[in-house]
């Protein structure tokens, strides 16, 4: 279990003040200025070294990612661009960041900027995210008025600016290329790669895009050092991570633990685990709703780390950890997520702006058993068609949910189709 000395969000439920005074009280922005001084390439190794993953999902290694910024100028400005637009149904750890501890958010784009080169940074957040923008507004204008950013950032001679950008709710806009074309101003659809962000983003310029989590921990790994992050966690799962823990438990919450630890503890000593017990637990979608559910059994004893959950087919995704009970439909929540991701799906690539409606149709049949045991392999091929066959990965996130509930409660959907095949036989 993590001790309370290595944790980084020391304000995550909001207990203390959010404003400067009380983020330098906790520690933030201090020795800044030494930090910037140490330069662009010890700033980019110390992450390497801590062995940080970016926090938005993919898990790419953040201080290799800034590594691929121009190292000399290129005559146009540099961008940082941070993602908080946190769509990902089940997932509420950025909010909470930005709402309860903006200046971490802050500080870490000055650092970032530094590392990578960056003349700005631009946070892309959620369009319902008030209170969460405004705090974060007021967090950037407190750090202009006290020199922590702008001309002349923290007296270290670099210039940096913050800007927060609202968005309007899109879920695709999630997607780093949707998030940039949605920053110039057009509809949110993924461009083509490559060229990559760090050649082409924003405005045509060399960008980097990085979810809130990744960017707001850099200034505590800087001032610890990559060896005390590395030193948490499992090898190549390092670090610290922030949990959201929802559904069938006791006491819902956002925490920040150790990678790694086994998701049954995580829900115990945590969330007050299931309710009606562990033994009342069916299954758990471990990362946000694009990742594959798992059943009870692999529950038992799954570490939460990118490993792990890989090795068992499912992901960490972006940590939001959702519980299901014995009273959940789970074919009934997956065809959910099934409409969701049709609803969502900006219909730039064919295989996904057909196949989500189609699956999500064939979906809504299977629910009442209105279906043949041929449709469930139909319905897997069709989501093996959609996999990988589009510019990002929402087609990717339309097809696990409903490739793990075949994987794993096959039987449960055969169980419906032939039940309401002998319900028809009996009323004839």
């Amino acid at each position: 279990m993590l001790k309370d000395s290595d944790r980084i969000f020391t304000n995550l439920y909001g207990m203390d003040d959010w404003r400067l005074e009380g983020a330098r009280r906790r520690g933030d922005w201090d020795g800044t200025k030494e930090l910037i001084a140490k330069g662009r390439d010890w700033i980019v190794e110390e992450v390497k070294s801590s062995g940080l993953r970016g926090r938005g999902g993919a898990g790419f290694p953040s201080g290799l990612k800034w590594s691929f910024m121009p190292k000399e100028p290129t005559g146009r400005p540099h961008y940082l661009v941070v993602n908080a637009d946190e769509g990902e149904p089940g997932t509420c750890k950025d909010r909470d960041m930005m709402r309860n501890d903006p200046h971490k958010l802050v500080e870490g784009c000055l650092l970032a900027g530094v590392g990578m080169g960056a003349d700005a940074a631009y946070i892309y957040i959620r369009g319902e995210f008030y209170r969460e923008a405004e705090h974060l507004q007021f967090a950037i204008d407190e750090a202009y008025e006290a020199g922590l950013i702008g001309k002349d950032a923290c007296g270290s001679g670099y210039d940096f600016d913050v800007y927060v950008h609202r968005g309007a709710g899109a879920y695709i806009c999630g997607e780093e290329m949707a998030l940039i074309e949605s920053l110039e101003g057009k509809k949110g659809m993924p461009r083509l790669k490559p060229p990559f962000p760090a050649a082409m983003g924003l405005y045509g310029c060399p960008t980097t895009v990085n979810n809130v989590e990744t960017i707001a921990v850099a200034p505590t790994i800087l001032r610890r050092g990559g060896s005390w992050f590395s030193s948490l966690g499992r090898e190549n799962n390092t670090g610290t991570k922030v949990f959201c823990i929802s559904g069938h438990v006791n006491n819902p919450c956002n925490v920040e633990e150790e990678m790694g630890i086994p998701l049954k503890e995580l829900i115990e000593k945590h969330a007050g685990g299931v309710i009606g017990g562990w033994d009342n637990l069916k299954a758990i979608i471990p990362g946000g709703s694009s990742v594959p559910i798992l059943p009870k059994a692999t529950c038992d004893t799954v570490l939460m780390d990118f490993d792990s959950l890989k090795e068992v087919r499912s992901g960490l995704g972006t940590a939001a950890v959702i519980v299901m009970d014995q009273s959940t439909d789970v074919v009934a929540a997956i065809a959910r997520l099934s409409k969701f991701y049709k609803h969502e799906s900006c219909g730039q690539c064919t295989p996904c702006r057909e196949g989500t409606g189609w699956m999500w149709r064939v979906m809504e049949r299977l629910v009442v058993g209105d279906a043949e045991i041929d449709d469930i392999d139909t319905l897997l091929d069709v989501a093996s068609q959609v996999e990988g066959h589009t510019i990002c990965a929402l087609g990717d996130a339309a097809a696990w949910p409903i490739q793990g509930l075949v994987r794993h409660f096959r039987d449960e959907i055969e169980e419906r189709i032939n039940t309401r095949k002998q319900s028809s036989v009996a009323a004839a």
